[in-house]
């Protein structure tokens, strides 16, 4: 959520910004609303000043015997215009929370101008996009090997949702535990193993609610949602909380299963993994001071990029334009790996630093030494969403006779070497 402050000093900037980000927040709305509540608490409090006043009158006429009728006649109807005032104000207020609610983070001023997709800039990349060559693709291999059951998923749940069998959900499993144990030994996070089932409360503090409620997964008859990533509970497990300046940063890593409708993919490609319902995910959160969130975010996507270059696999950087950043983000860099059958980049991670935006809907604080609470910085990133990966990974490692050959920093894990 946005400061109003900022927003009543930076209007044009605010919808210039809400533009770019192909949002609807409606910035006069919220500066009506804004200017209408400044002007009833003023009223109000005038009011208020008022009746204490006269209170006082009223009760040095009754000492004296004198007659306060007048005055307490007054006073009634000043006591009844200050509860309508009240009760306007919460209706103002809840307003003005709801418009703020769906008005889009502020862009980082190093994200570049673009529509769409097509303007995100290519940061780097390492290692060959080859052909696809003798290799099939993942559905025809995973059922080859018959290490995956797409068909099966369908028949159990519904389209976009699968089995790993076999050695297959060795992999997965293996996959899984590899990407922990990294992040954990080698990049100094904390683990965390989060409840995959959520409240609304987490879900605005993180900026799913209101924006991407079509997309959720909603308990009706509980009130509870289950979570799209990690990122929503993880995040909130400070939800309302006052942090030690001294333990920023807060590294925190932890798995999940990750639900998502995906409303809008109508027309997609969602053959296999490469558009799914269900899917696991190692998640990396970060609480960061302001003044080091940035370092934080390069950081973040060495953290992943390691994980890539660890298993092998050809992938790139992008950092994303403004028309293809997220309605929370400040700034997002996309993790991308190459599929030699696709013969194109599968988006794995997303890191991404949300400046104070989430921690303001969310109520995370910080406070220095003698300084008054400041909201801190949060930045989370996949590490990584084993899906596409595992696409990638049957692929590159395929064998000319039909076969998976097991990355050689999972063997430890799968305890087997070939599939």
């Amino acid at each position: 959520m946005l400061d109003i402050k900022f927003i009543r000093e930076n209007p044009e900037q605010v919808r210039t910004n809400t533009h770019n980000k192909h949002e609807r927040g409606d910035v006069d709305a919220i500066l009506s609303l804004d200017q209408q509540r400044r002007a009833l608490i003023g009223e109000t409090e005038t009011l208020k000043n008022r009746r204490n006043v006269v209170t006082q009158e009223i009760a040095k006429l009754k000492k004296s015997g004198e007659d306060a009728s007048s005055l307490i006649e007054e006073m009634r109807i000043v006591s009844d215009t200050i509860k309508a005032h009240d009760e306007e104000l919460r209706g103002i207020e809840q307003n003005l929370e709801t418009a703020l609610m769906r008005l889009p983070n502020m862009l980082h001023h190093s994200v570049p101008h673009g529509e769409d997709a097509s303007g995100n800039v290519e940061i780097r990349r390492q290692g060959e996009c080859g052909e696809q060559g003798f290799r099939k693709n993942h559905v025809e291999i995973g059922k080859q090997l018959g290490i995956l059951d797409f068909e099966r998923g369908a028949k159990v749940t519904g389209s976009g949702f699968g089995f790993y069998v076999g050695k297959g959900a060795s992999l997965e499993r293996a996959l899984i535990n590899f990407m922990l144990d990294f992040h954990l030994e080698k990049h100094g996070y904390s683990e965390i193993f989060p409840p995959f089932l959520v409240n609304a409360a987490s879900l605005r503090g993180t900026g799913q609610l209101p924006k991407m409620e079509e997309d959720l997964y909603t308990c009706e008859k509980d009130e509870l949602y289950l979570i799209p990533t990690a990122e929503v509970p993880i995040t909130n497990f400070y939800r309302d909380e006052m942090l030690p300046h001294d333990a920023l940063t807060i590294k925190l890593c932890g798995y999940s299963a990750c639900f998502r409708r995906e409303a809008g993919s109508y027309g997609k490609d969602t053959r296999g993994f490469l558009r799914v319902h269900e899917f696991n995910k190692v998640e990396l959160v970060k609480f960061a001071k302001p003044e080091t969130s940035y370092v934080e975010l390069e950081s973040l996507v060495i953290d992943v990029e390691e994980i890539l270059q660890a298993l092998h696999i050809p992938y790139r950087v992008l950092l994303l334009c403004d028309g293809d950043t997220s309605f929370s983000s400040a700034k997002t860099y996309d993790l991308e790996a190459w599929s030699p059958c696709e013969q194109k980049w599968l988006e794995v991670s997303s890191c991404s630093n949300f400046e104070n935006f989430q921690a303001r809907r969310a109520n995370i604080r910080y406070k220095e030494p003698n300084g008054k609470p400041e909201f801190v910085h949060t930045l989370n990133g996949s590490g990584l969403a084993t899906s596409r990966l595992m696409v990638a990974i049957l692929e590159h490692y395929q064998t000319e006779d039909g076969h998976i050959r097991v990355p050689e920093v999972l063997r430890p894990y799968t305890r087997f070497d070939m599939i």
